[in-house]
């Protein structure tokens, strides 16, 4: 039937009856789909660095390189970080090869002794080309260590330190839990924020997710030069599903954060990524809207209006065979197709029953 050809109504209605009933719906095109992906061997070595715990990944694309951080606490060798090259294309994803290797330092020019520090996330200024990481402190027995963003040249010396919030600080009854505070980092407007997201509830901020309820964390907005601007919300989702054979035993959190649009200060890209005993993770990435959010910068959350947010992508659901824990994303190249990529990659823990997994996939 042309588009503009004049049918009466009765007529019209009859079509449109049929066509339902005689032919199928037509399905549209997924939001986003699998390219594909490259496993790494595991402990490989590189320049007398085993490569594992990678746990964050930027993309350099002045080079074609992406940049990419070890979670490492300076135990297997100095904490550090790690560029490759790899092709993401219509075709997947190409052989990954390691480019170079630099330990991050501290203010004094040290690398950081053993268990001193536990990177998670690095972002690449868009301004300057300098590496701004995070790393989570440390809640123990006896140590309090605060979390921090820093900022390092590219061959991994200390520039500077930013702010954190107050309420980020590790306090004996306040503040992020044990291995669930600056897990995600992104610059947002063009680079003239930074923005960052804590992995699960502060202490005061109420319980972890659980398989009944979501949790709340936040998400920080700072001037790239470090000023505190805004705090907000986010709702994390319920655990996915009961561990067995011993209940209890999962927990859902924010691993990685990305600007949705590198010039839009209030939409993101936000993963989620659970992992439950006896049944594996679950990695849903999530479209976020901070615009109509409440501000509640080192203030109780109490009934602030959360950030809006609606799922992306479920990997269970693109077709890979496997997911491992993957904690890090950035936009890849665009295709000629016109859809951008998006690169993830896992962190192996380090352990032989893992894998260290980069997946790219297309979004349009």
């Amino acid at each position: 039937m042309a588009v503009r050809r004049r049918i009466g109504f009765p007529l019209a209605l009859a079509v449109g009856v049929a066509a339902l009933t005689a032919a199928p719906a037509a399905h549209a095109e997924p939001a986003v789909r699998l390219l594909g992906q490259q496993i790494l061997p595991h402990a490989m070595d590189f320049h007398g660095t085993t490569v594992g715990g990678l746990s964050g990944i930027d993309y350099l694309p002045g080079t074609g390189e992406y940049v990419l951080i070890s979670d490492d606490r300076s135990e297997r060798a100095p904490a550090r970080g790690y560029t490759a090259r790899f092709a993401v294309d219509a075709n997947g994803v190409g052989p990954v090869a390691f480019t170079g290797t630099f330990p991050l330092r501290t203010a004094a020019g040290t690398v950081y002794p053993p268990k001193s520090v536990d990177p998670e996330e690095i972002r690449v200024d868009p301004w300057t080309g300098d590496y701004f990481w995070t790393q989570e402190g440390e809640r123990a027995d006896a140590v309090l260590a605060d979390p921090s963003v820093r900022v390092a040249r590219p061959d991994g010396t200390f520039v500077a330190e930013l702010p954190i919030p107050d309420d980020e600080r590790m306090r004996p009854d306040s503040g992020p839990r044990r291995n669930a505070a600056l897990e995600a980092a992104t610059f947002a407007a063009g680079g003239a924020l930074f923005v960052t997201a804590v992995e699960g509830p502060l202490l005061q901020d109420g319980p972890d997710a659980t398989v009944t309820s979501g949790a709340l964390t936040r998400i920080t907005v700072q001037a790239r030069f470090g000023p505190l601007l805004a705090q907000y919300a986010y709702p994390m989702e319920p655990v996915f599903a009961e561990s067995r054979p011993e209940p209890g035993r999962g927990g859902n959190g924010v691993a990685s954060i990305l600007a949705a649009d590198p010039l839009d200060p209030a939409k993101f890209l936000v993963l989620e990524r659970a992992y439950v005993e006896g049944v594996g993770n679950k990695i849903r990435i999530y479209e976020a809207d901070a615009a109509g959010a409440t501000n509640v910068l080192d203030a109780p959350l109490g009934d602030a209006r959360p950030v809006a947010k609606r799922l992306l992508v479920d990997l269970a659901d693109v077709g890979l065979t496997d997911i491992d824990n993957i904690e890090g994303m950035t936009w890849g190249p665009r295709l000629p197709s016109g859809e951008r990529t998006l690169v993830l990659v896992s962190d192996d823990n380090f352990a032989a029953n893992q894998i260290t997994q980069l997946v790219a996939l297309a979004v349009r």
